[in-house]
């Protein structure tokens, strides 16, 4: 892939984003239209049958303000993952959701953890340290967006609320973090400059030769080699008449 082709906008980019934004609205229409309660379906740490949370919590919500305040986060940041790291972005969500539900499983307080949450903390996480390490200055500019958006949402990583899976959250930073080492191919790479190849010579350079070896300016530079003047041949008949 050319280095221009990653930051290309495409359907999916949107497209995406809103597809599965509506389908955790669908799942909560459902629960609420006809009277289900999927809660029992979260993820239920250190229990077999709480194994099945770790692939559906993230579509499962307790209330309409705990899905509000999971969508605007979850469509933007899902929105920068697939035009930022269009190569890699299924996987980041699919693995994401499978690992940070496990660590949840691992570490979670007995109780049932449900939320896109955990998703969201692995796409800031990834995000944030993803254009950090990767030294590319669109990737770090949107990093330092995350952190102006949604920098505050680290304290909540911390067991201050016990309302609040802060389980989940770790687990989806760490899980963030392990995939900004994990996936080092196939994202957009810093520009090269000429002083950056392998081969190059600064005394080559036609910038550098008007300067000295102390940095002065040189004013009148000789050419090294002075180019051959052009010859010009003609070819005439003598008049004999």
């Amino acid at each position: 892939m050319k280095q221009n082709d990653h930051f290309i906008f495409s359907t999916g980019v949107v497209a995406y984003p809103i597809a599965f934004v509506l389908l955790i609205w669908f799942v909560f229409w459902f629960e609420v239209r006809f009277g289900f309660d999927f809660n029992n379906f979260g993820v239920y740490p250190l229990t077999l049958k709480g194994l099945r949370g770790v692939v559906f919590s993230p579509f499962i919500h307790g209330s309409i303000q705990h899905l509000y305040h999971n969508t605007v986060p979850l469509f933007v940041l899902s929105m920068a993952l697939f035009y930022f790291y269009r190569p890699i972005a299924w996987k980041i969500i699919v693995y994401g959701i499978l690992l940070s539900g496990f660590l949840t499983w691992c570490i979670g307080r007995p109780s049932y953890h449900i939320g896109a949450s955990g998703l969201i903390y692995v796409l800031v996480s990834f995000t944030f340290f993803k254009g950090v390490f990767a030294k590319h200055y669109r990737l770090i500019a949107l990093s330092l967006l995350v952190v102006f958006l949604y920098g505050s949402m680290v304290w909540y990583t911390l067991p201050i609320d016990e309302s609040i899976s802060w389980e989940g959250h770790m687990s989806g930073l760490l899980t963030g973090l392990f995939f900004a080492f994990v996936f080092k191919n196939s994202i957009a790479k810093p520009p090269k400059y000429v002083w950056e190849a392998p081969d190059y010579n600064e005394d080559d350079d036609p910038f550098l030769k008007h300067f000295d070896k102390d940095g002065n300016f040189i004013e009148n530079i000789e050419p090294e080699i002075e180019q051959e003047q052009p010859k010009i041949n003609y070819d005439y008949k003598e008049n004999k008449d």
